[in-house]
């Protein structure tokens, strides 16, 4: 029987397909994206929480005594709750008021711990509020740390990255990845780029003062302590505007619903 022990083992693998109607005028250039929705927990988040979470297990970090702690916009947060649940662990996730109520009821009905930082101090708010909490209470909380956690981008320098590459059987020439903890865009560079040295590594940064949920422009907050620009041949600004045009167009002509991220990095 094909049967899996439990929703972990879905994490990963996830399918390449090829973009038949948004594509350039030469006829020799494919553009294939990969499916990260089908990810148990709907995002390629979920991927680092599981390996961030057992990363700490194995280091002896994280212990049954222990609450998970992080400060998430949303997909983040929603990896780390079922991986929290699915190991039996207690979860506090710090979050800006401004995040939908949709997100919130996911988180709940997950079982995590939802606590409200003000909007107006956005995800650097939640950020500082977790390091807070982690500081006083050292003994008490496991912070995750996502944009400093080098388990970050080792789960796609292990996952995403050689699934890439065995999926388009090593002829992949460039890839476009969205900056947000910019672990995938590490992790997939680093990794693709051991194996292939001429691979082409595009960041997609949004513009300061975006809406782009997920995203970060690394001069108007934190700075991800991951983040290595040796890694990337090239960051390309993208506004918010073409980000929704090109994730409506996804849906619309690829029949692919996506957010606003994938949106961005379509552009």
């Amino acid at each position: 029987m094909d049967v899996k022990k439990d929703i972990l083992e879905l994490i990963g693998n996830t399918p390449l397909v090829r973009i038949n109607h948004l594509r350039p005028n030469n006829k020799n250039i494919e553009i294939w994206a990969k499916l990260e929705s089908f990810n148990p927990g709907g995002s390629i988040k979920d991927r680092p929480a599981l390996f961030m979470i057992e990363e700490a297990e194995r280091k002896g970090e994280l212990t049954k005594d222990k609450i998970i702690l992080e400060a998430t916009s949303g997909n983040t947060g929603i990896g780390l709750a079922f991986v929290a649940a699915v190991k039996g662990y207690r979860i506090l996730l710090v979050m800006s008021e401004a995040v939908s109520e949709e997100r919130k009821k996911i988180l709940k009905a997950l079982g995590a711990e939802i606590k409200l930082t003000p909007a107006h101090l956005g995800t650097d708010g939640a950020i500082e509020y977790a390091y807070s909490l982690a500081r006083e209470e050292p003994d008490k909380y496991w912070l995750v740390d996502q944009f400093n956690n080098e388990a970050n981008w080792k789960a796609h320098y292990y996952t995403t990255a050689m699934e890439i590459w065995e999926q388009t059987e090593g002829k992949v020439d460039v890839v476009v990845i969205a900056m947000g903890t910019t672990g995938t865009l590490m992790g997939v560079s680093r990794r693709l780029k051991e194996l292939k040295p001429e691979v082409k590594v595009i960041g997609i940064e949004p513009y300061m003062g975006h809406k782009i949920q997920g995203l970060k422009n690394l001069k108007e907050s934190h700075a991800p302590g991951i983040f290595d620009k040796r890694f990337v041949d090239r960051i390309i600004n993208e506004d918010d505007e073409d980000a929704f045009e090109n994730e409506r167009l996804l849906a619309k002509k690829e029949g692919l619903f996506v957010v606003m991220s994938s949106g961005a990095a379509m552009a």
